[in-house]
């Protein structure tokens, strides 16, 4: 192989789609996304009357308002999602249901507990486990309506006769669990009956969508960049992160002072580290969702 990412891409089994294909999902990122990002970067920096964005205004409610509150504990987390799903579709109700009885939803917070949240997957009998840690916030909620795709999908697999059958290619591994996510959003009455707080749950998420897609295409692009020139020093690789985060952040935000962060921000993402070369799959599953729901 002429380098790693051709490897990896063999060794992934990609026959169906191409670096360049990778690069073109880029640049429709860059083209349509990206100035969504800034409009919003720009709505934001208004709405907090301040003179220079700064990255940590992007974690503060823009209003001033207290952060949103959709369940009190684990066990109403539970039979909140229980509704959610049932109203959907009685079946997928009936699959948290059976999860719950057979104390295969480990939602708590609590000491000790290891962060995280998950569905893991029990092919003999069928019935998935989720784990995570509960406490309140909205986040946590969308936590659950993820990995309970990731089950409902478990249960449609579940009499499959060969276990190979039961995962799908990495490319829409994803795929149930985010479109869960937007298909929740019909039934989020139950986690917030107040009309303000849903028309501003749902606003949250569908901007997290938005913020999503750019980081996905930076990620991806950085590993294509970082691969293609394996003997690259690491200014080069530091050069190269910051050209690739312009492209697909907002021109609103000022880094100024804040330089070493900025560079060293790709160390957060370990799937870099872990799994190289399988993050932009996040995208095309995003796609698919909305494919999903449009």
């Amino acid at each position: 192989m002429k380098n790693f990412r051709d490897y990896m891409f063999k060794s992934y089994g990609r026959f169906d789609y191409t670096p360049q294909d990778c690069f073109n999902f880029h640049e429709s990122i860059a083209s349509e996304v990206v100035p969504i990002l800034n409009d919003l970067s720009l709505e934001r920096k208004q709405q907090l009357k301040v003179s220079d964005l700064r990255p940590w205004d992007k974690a503060v409610d823009p209003l001033g308002r207290e952060p949103l509150k959709a369940f009190e504990n684990g066990n109403d987390l539970t039979e909140k999602s229980i509704e959610s799903f049932k109203r959907l579709d009685p079946f997928l109700g009936q699959c948290l249901s059976i999860m719950k009885e057979m104390g295969h939803l480990d939602l708590e917070s609590r000491k000790g507990k290891a962060p995280g949240g998950y569905n893991y997957p029990l092919s003999e009998i069928g019935v998935p486990f989720i784990f995570m840690n509960a406490t309140s916030t909205m986040r946590d909620m969308t936590t659950i309506m993820h990995e309970g795709g990731h089950a409902i999908h478990n249960f449609l697999t579940k009499d499959l006769s060969l276990a190979d059958f039961k995962s799908p290619p990495m490319e829409v591994a994803e795929l149930a669990s985010m479109s869960m996510e937007l298909i929740s959003m019909d039934t989020w009455d139950i986690f917030f009956p107040d009309a303000e707080d849903l028309k501003r749950a749902k606003r949250e998420q569908l901007e997290d969508i938005i913020e999503t897609l750019p980081w996905v295409a930076t990620i991806d692009q950085f590993q294509h960049g970082l691969y293609e020139k394996p003997d690259h020093t690491s200014e080069e690789r530091t050069q190269l992160w910051n050209k690739v985060l312009a492209r697909f952040s907002d021109s609103v935000t000022d880094w100024s002072g804040l330089e070493a962060n900025r560079d060293t921000l790709w160390q957060k993402q370990l799937h870099l580290y872990e799994v190289p070369f399988y993050y932009i799959e996040y995208g095309m599953a995003q796609l698919g969702a909305h494919s999903v729901v449009a």
